[in-house]
């Protein structure tokens, strides 16, 4: 998904780039320096965040933030340089909800390529139902899980996550699941 004219100007000399495929065997278009020979590549973000959970409850998010504002999401956001995912998962859980857990697994592994995107999920155990929301954060709010309120979701990604929570804390056996999500493009009005 390298959006061509994403990068305009070399972040090593500052001359303005051009768009072709590199002379190093490279086969897609990029940024290149014509100037200094800097090769610039775009590459997906990473979103990580948590399954909180205590018995049959899990936590939600209520979004103050755009995208998808006022709508409830499990607490995740993007990863940092100098981070691991597990980190950032923590990191994201503590800013957006305040919550104390213990990290479990890796859970969803969820590759969105429209939006240059991979958003991975850890079960994390609640140790504690006090929460301190941060600023991208409405409330922070436990739910059952017969209670999720599944059309108030902010994003694919985590009605998918919770779906797959429910059905395996049910068999009591948790994977780990990696998958896709693609948008059909619309079609003109």
């Amino acid at each position: 998904m390298q959006q061509r004219d994403a990068i305009k100007f070399c972040r090593e000399c500052g001359h303005a780039v051009t768009y072709r495929v590199p002379d190093d065997g490279d086969t897609r278009e990029r940024a290149v320096c014509p100037n200094c020979g800097t090769v610039h590549y775009v590459n997906p973000l990473n979103v990580v965040g948590t399954v909180p959970y205590f018995g049959d409850q899990v936590l939600l998010c209520k979004r103050a933030i755009a995208p998808r504002e006022g709508f409830w999401t499990l607490p995740a956001g993007f990863m940092e340089l100098g981070e691991t995912l597990a980190e950032g998962a923590r990191r994201e859980t503590d800013e957006e909800a305040g919550a104390q857990l213990t990290l479990g697994p890796l859970f969803t592994v969820i590759s969105v390529p429209q939006v240059g995107q991979v958003h991975s999920f850890f079960l994390a155990e609640l140790t504690s139902l006090d929460f301190d929301p941060g600023a991208e954060t409405v409330e922070a709010r436990m739910f059952k899980l017969d209670d999720i309120p599944w059309d108030e979701l902010a994003f694919l990604t985590v009605s998918r996550t919770l779906k797959l929570f429910i059905e395996e804390r049910q068999r009591s056996q948790f994977g780990v699941h990696c998958f896709d999500i693609r948008f059909q493009p619309r079609k003109p009005a």
